[in-house]
């Protein structure tokens, strides 16, 4: 069964990627209207001693205030959070992240797959995934997660991918909504 949900309110949109993804990033970021209706989290597979120079980066170019995620960040409207190095976010409900510094999955610390799969539980029918280049499997079952709870899977055109592995992985294993050219990203986000 085939689930119209095309008209449910999102409330959140969760963004992983790994190598090649930050170029999409941030010609993404730079495109989006100043006022977006929803927040959007980027998980980015980073060194795990990375300085904090991508917020910044990310700053320069975004029309919204963009945000490192503490433990206990409130999540709000039209804003950016970016997972920090070293961690996993979780959602504790619908107001709250949390960090944790768990064991790695898919040797990644913060792993998509992790924040995908707590966001599901917690926002269901309401959340909309996407994943962009990366080189592993990370991402892939977070995704199948999103789905089974209702929420909306987007995944990278693999031929528009830096490194397609992890979005053509991704295309071959979970049921998607749309395959997403990079340059058309900020204007499905900024249509929600």
């Amino acid at each position: 069964m085939i689930l119209n949900n095309e008209n449910i309110k999102t409330e959140l949109v969760i963004i992983g990627g790994s190598a090649g993804s930050l170029k999409v990033i941030l010609e993404m970021i730079k495109k989006l209207n100043e006022q977006i209706t929803v927040p959007v989290l980027l998980v980015l597979h980073r060194k795990a001693h990375s300085t904090n120079i991508l917020q910044a980066l990310l700053q320069q170019l975004s029309p919204v205030e963009v945000v490192e995620i503490d433990d206990k960040t409130e999540i709000e409207n039209n804003k950016i959070y970016i997972t920090p190095a070293d961690y996993h976010v979780l959602f504790e409900d619908k107001k709250t992240m949390s960090l944790d510094s768990s064991e790695k999955m898919n040797y990644s610390r913060p792993s998509i797959d992790v924040t995908f799969k707590s966001a599901a539980e917690i926002y269901g029918e309401n959340l909309i995934g996407v994943l962009l280049s990366g080189a592993n499997a990370d991402g892939v079952e977070g995704l199948s997660y999103i789905k089974k709870n209702g929420g909306k899977v987007w995944i990278q055109d693999p031929e528009t991918a830096e490194v397609d592995y992890m979005p053509r992985h991704a295309i071959e294993a979970v049921q998607h909504d749309k395959i997403i050219q990079p340059e058309n990203l900020s204007e499905y986000i900024n249509q929600l």
